[in-house]
């Protein structure tokens, strides 16, 4: 049985691939990012428990989670570069299901295309990142991730500046959006599809670099800092700003201007991430960005409004930095799996983040919403896991 060819990457940096699929991302964020950022709106409009709103986050995070993982494995097998337009159109639809949704059932039915858009878009766009690469895989991976950091980023902004002054049905203004996205990935298939016709179909190695058990150990400590870091995530993401409402008395628009600040912060992490991690390599990114975040987060439930924006801000750059380095740290232990690595990282981002959403909702429901940041604040000691870690040395003396 012969081995399964593999795309390999690009002899130099292909930028414009880069800029485009970043630019793809930034899009497809916005739209997802939607779902949070009028959370507010709809607890009000369809009178909404924490739960619920932790429910709809659960759909949409839960949908990409299970399926990214499948997608990834079957496109290493079987790249699919035609399917990069039609995660837009699943996007699509979701965005018209979230603004004109009559009911609470349709509202997580529309969250649950989204996620569906993700589950494609992910794995493929991660792949066709590290081919453009040209080799310098963490900046491609912080090229590529950024945009969706600033498309996240940006969501928030938007809804405080069209949605809440509309209302709800505005977010169809948005899908104009996915019908761009669409458009663009359509030109990054044809080059994506011609790359692949125009390489050698030659076996890829995919032997490990280290024995399975150390491989094991090592995806599993990077799971568990992926852990610490969405969980994080998930309880700013999903409840920062009604956090900031009840503890300070902002109105909802501060609220998501502040969220802006820390998701814009997120989007800064990002950048410096992949560079970083090729100039000092992975470990020393994900010690900084996991472990080195937790006095700012052990403050954050203690200090008041200016401090929480100064303190968020800080803790947004520190901590995702770290997403990039983690991602090119798994492509490594794992040679030629880069859909498999994108569906488990980029899934279960969503799906643990979705999961503690549901999660934190309850706990919100049941003690305050000041107690999540109590309870969370210490999520980031997990990154003493990194010792656990290979060093670049394992690898050099296999």
């Amino acid at each position: 049985m012969t081995a399964i060819p593999q795309p390999r990457a690009a002899s130099a940096t292909v930028f414009p691939i880069l800029f485009a699929i970043s630019l793809c991302h930034m899009l497809n964020d916005v739209m997802q990012s939607m779902l949070s950022s009028i959370y507010p709106i709809l607890k009000a409009d369809f009178a909404l428990d924490y739960w619920q709103i932790g429910l709809l986050t659960l759909a949409f995070q839960g949908t990409a989670s299970l399926l990214q993982p499948a997608i990834g494995i079957y496109t290493d097998a079987r790249p699919q570069p035609w399917s990069l337009p039609i995660a837009s159109v699943s996007t699509f639809v979701g965005v018209m299901g979230l603004a004109f949704a009559p009911s609470y059932a349709a509202l997580i039915l529309g969250a649950m295309f989204v996620g569906f858009g993700s589950a494609i878009f992910h794995p493929e766009s991660s792949r066709v990142a590290r081919i453009a690469s040209g080799g310098r895989f963490g900046l491609a991976q912080s090229v590529f991730q950024v945009g969706g950091n600033f498309g996240t980023a940006i969501g928030p902004l938007l809804a405080a500046f069209i949605v809440l002054p509309f209302g709800r049905p505005s977010v169809a203004l948005f899908g104009g959006l996915a019908v761009l996205a669409g458009m663009i990935l359509f030109r990054v298939s044809r080059w994506y599809g011609a790359h692949l016709n125009d390489r050698k179909r030659k076996p890829v190695d995919k032997t490990l670099p280290l024995s399975r058990n150390r491989t094991v150990l090592a995806i599993a400590v990077l799971v568990a800092l992926t852990f610490s870091k969405n969980v994080y995530m998930a309880s700013l993401g999903s409840y920062y700003t009604f956090y900031l409402i009840e503890s300070f008395g902002v109105d909802t628009r501060t609220a998501q201007l502040m969220l802006f600040l820390f998701l814009g912060s997120v989007a800064a992490g990002t950048v410096l991430g992949g560079p970083v991690a090729d100039r000092w390599g992975p470990m020393t990114v994900i010690w900084i960005s996991i472990l080195g975040v937790l006095p700012f987060t052990l403050a954050l439930p203690h200090v008041g409004l200016t401090g929480s924006a100064i303190l968020s801000v800080v803790i947004g750059l520190i901590l995702a930095s770290a997403f990039s380095a983690i991602v090119v740290f798994a492509q490594e232990l794992l040679p030629g799996r880069v859909g498999m690595v994108a569906g488990i990282f980029f899934g279960l981002s969503f799906g643990l983040g979705g999961i503690a959403a549901a999660a934190l909702g309850l706990m919100a429901d049941h003690t305050g919403i000041r107690t999540v940041y109590l309870v969370c604040s210490a999520l980031p000691a997990l990154g003493i896991l990194t010792i656990f870690l290979p060093r670049r040395a394992e690898f050099m003396a296999r």
